[in-house]
């Protein structure tokens, strides 16, 4: 008998942490079904689709391959049998604001180069700063990540010990760790970059996620044909094939803990699992959700949480290539701390914004009509910013001018197809506190490792939570292993009641 016969378990949001939840559980043998608000499983992975043109909604980098191939190993799969990748050089193209650019890869002895003509011996300490990454990354991974240790008494053990030294980078930023390596701004800006996709800045996230970096040049980046929206289906069809059900436009409107279960109430019926798995926003669970005397935590803790960034997103089909933009395109002022500033200190909406291009057309046809382009812009802002229409459109006219002085692409003249997305549309499509963008809270040193949400509820028994308000946090590779963790505590916790 598998560890969870007979059990059945509701899933609240079809993000990547519910559907690893739901896979790892119903693979133990529990009844699953994931109800999804949406008409389409993903979470913030949503397709946008319009006139011959598909894009991907959130997520569009595929980092962590290793990560991707633990998760369908687990069931004696491979990604490859879901959906195809293909590995993309440059990695991604930046473009800085006073007319430098920069192209990134794969190629050691290329980058080298690339650093050493900035700052006289940058190209070995990228050498010694890859070889710390990989070192933090490998255990790190080993002892921090796929090892669930949301509970203080999880620190407390010889294996942590003999892992203190990388323990000890969570005490630092990010900004004094890579100054210890290179002086040069923007050689910094690169190594950093990755920052904003963990929703922090450099001076509050710790210097743990140095590790990045070693994602970056020696894992690679990658692209799933048909998108990031191409890895959900193949999480989706791994479910259904361990006996997953689905189902879409089910917004949860209440949990309630019964005496033999949960009742669990939608605008459309009623469910009465045994046990629940909460991936839909932690706090919004929280507050809107659960009856007050269930609930962990109070409006005060939620208010003072560090949310990460929301965004300004426009997607665009437009006419013709877009030559000089890479699949992966930055936009970076020589000084981005401004930009962070406006996101975490004084929040407004840029002035010199930091701002990331996507264009998948330049790797797959299938998401643009012949002789068009697919792309979006994202500006990270403040979380819990006004965002009426006026001023999206004289941001939009902002951000158009913007790239077409320092990329050279003018879109203005071409654009067919065209969609805004910002902080009230994640408040209001993903029930996301403050609209951050990035589904969950910060990377910052206050909120890493135990000190996030727990995925267990400490005030109702068979209450767990998934996705990236709980560890390892938040980005797709995260929530991937996070439903890997909630499902483990759920295994555990009934094993420990028979």
């Amino acid at each position: 008998m598998t560890a969870l016969s007979g059990q059945t378990v509701t899933v609240v949001g079809g993000g990547f942490g519910g559907l690893s939840a739901a896979c790892h559980l119903a693979d133990s043998g529990a009844d699953v079904r994931v109800l999804e608000k949406n008409d389409q499983m993903g979470g913030r992975a949503s397709r946008l689709e319009r006139d011959g043109f598909r894009f991907d909604m959130g997520p569009s980098w595929y980092l962590m391959p290793d990560v991707f191939e633990r998760f369908f190993g687990h069931f004696d799969r491979t990604p490859s049998e879901y959906y195809d990748l293909q590995r993309l050089d440059p990695h991604y193209r930046i473009f800085f604001k006073d007319g430098d650019q920069v192209d990134t890869s794969g190629d050691h002895e290329q980058m080298r180069a690339v650093f050493e003509s900035y700052e006289t011996g940058a190209g070995e300490q990228f050498d010694a700063y890859l070889e710390t990454s990989q070192r933090h990354y490998e255990t790190a991974m080993e002892k921090f990540v796929y090892e669930d240790r949301s509970r203080l008494r999880d620190w407390v053990d010889t294996d942590v010990m003999t892992a203190a030294p990388i323990g000890m980078r969570l005490v630092g930023s990010m900004d004094r760790h890579v100054g210890k390596y290179f002086d040069h701004p923007k050689l910094q800006q690169i190594m950093q970059y990755s920052l904003v996709f963990l929703g922090g800045a450099p001076h509050n996230t710790p210097a743990l996620y140095n590790i990045m970096s070693h994602v970056d040049f020696n894992l690679g980046v990658y692209y799933p044909e048909g998108g990031l929206g191409a890895v959900v289906d193949g999480v989706v069809d791994l479910g259904a094939e361990l006996g997953v059900t689905y189902e879409t436009d089910r917004e949860v409107t209440g949990i309630t803990r019964t005496r033999d279960g949960f009742l669990v109430e939608t605008d459309a019926e009623q469910y009465r699992p045994d046990t629940v798995v909460a991936n839909a926003d932690y706090a919004h669970v929280e507050r809107d959700l659960l009856p007050d005397h269930e609930r962990q935590y109070d409006d005060d803790y939620w208010d003072s949480r560090t949310y990460s960034p929301s965004a300004y997103l426009l997607y665009l089909g437009v006419e013709g290539d877009v030559e000089p933009l890479a699949h992966h395109t930055l936009v970076l002022p020589t000084d981005w701390d401004p930009h962070f500033e406006q996101i975490f200190d004084s929040p407004a909406w840029p002035d010199d914004p930091a701002y990331y291009l996507c264009v998948p057309s330049k790797t797959d046809d299938s998401v643009a009509p012949e002789g068009h382009s697919n792309l979006f812009a994202l500006v990270p802002i403040a979380p819990g910013l006004a965002d009426g229409d006026e001023l999206r459109d004289s941001y939009r006219e902002k951000i158009l001018a913007d790239i077409a002085e320092h990329t050279g692409v003018d879109l203005r003249d071409r654009i067919v197809v065209e969609e805004q997305f910002s902080v009230s549309d994640f408040a209001s499509r993903y029930n996301a506190t403050k609209g951050n963008a990035l589904g969950g809270l910060a990377h910052t040193l206050r909120q890493t490792a135990l000190l996030r949400p727990s995925n267990r509820s400490s005030a109702v028994d068979g209450l767990y939570f998934t996705g990236g308000f709980t560890t390892p946090g938040i980005g797709v590779p995260m929530c991937l292993i996070s439903g890997e963790h909630t499902a483990n505590a759920l295994i555990e916790d009934q094993r420990n009641h028979r």
